[in-house]
């Protein structure tokens, strides 16, 4: 077993321990806390496969501005104590039993839980490439490529939408 195997089981395990702790915690904080790692253990996955920009991008957007967002809307709720947020009834487990192993039993049926992931076509060399700044950069801005025209659109759209907002909250100051 190589070391590049073995790092990938570690943070393997860690991105599993960190959801589930983030969905069966009760406190919304703590459960703030482990997406923060998990979204963390997800950049260093992008990492490991070269994809420096997209690794970056993945902590700057989403454990820093969504974090902070949700963070934000736990504070605005107040939700208090854990005991307060306590559900009735006891049908939701069952239920979510159910509907899993109907699930399951559907990709069985479909054959996607017995057959093999078909062997990647990527080189070396086209990996190393994958996820870099320049590849991206090539990518959105070069003439030839059909991604130019919607992201100068897109960058449009935004442009206006915050003037929009400008507008509105200047009649209300």
């Amino acid at each position: 077993m190589t070391l590049a195997i073995f790092a990938f089981g570690g943070l393997a395990a860690v991105s599993v321990v960190s959801a589930i702790l983030m969905v069966a915690n009760r406190n919304p904080v703590r459960s703030a806390l482990a997406l923060v790692a998990n979204f963390l253990v997800l950049a260093v996955f992008y990492l490991t496969l070269s994809a420096e920009f997209i690794a970056a991008v993945q902590v700057i957007v989403y454990a820093g501005a969504i974090m902070v967002l949700f963070l934000f809307v736990i504070m605005l709720l107040n939700l208090g104590s854990p005991e307060a947020l306590k559900e009735r009834g006891g049908l939701q487990a069952p239920i979510a039993a159910v509907l899993a192993l109907i699930f399951f039993s559907i990709l069985g049926a479909a054959g996607a839980l017995g057959t093999a992931l078909p062997k990647s076509q990527a080189t070396h060399a086209t990996l190393n490439t994958g996820g870099t700044a320049e590849t991206i950069g090539r990518a959105l801005f070069d003439p030839n490529q059909p991604w130019l025209f919607p992201f100068e659109v897109t960058s449009i759209l935004l442009l206006m939408g915050i003037v929009g907002a400008i507008v509105l909250a200047k009649r209300r100051i």
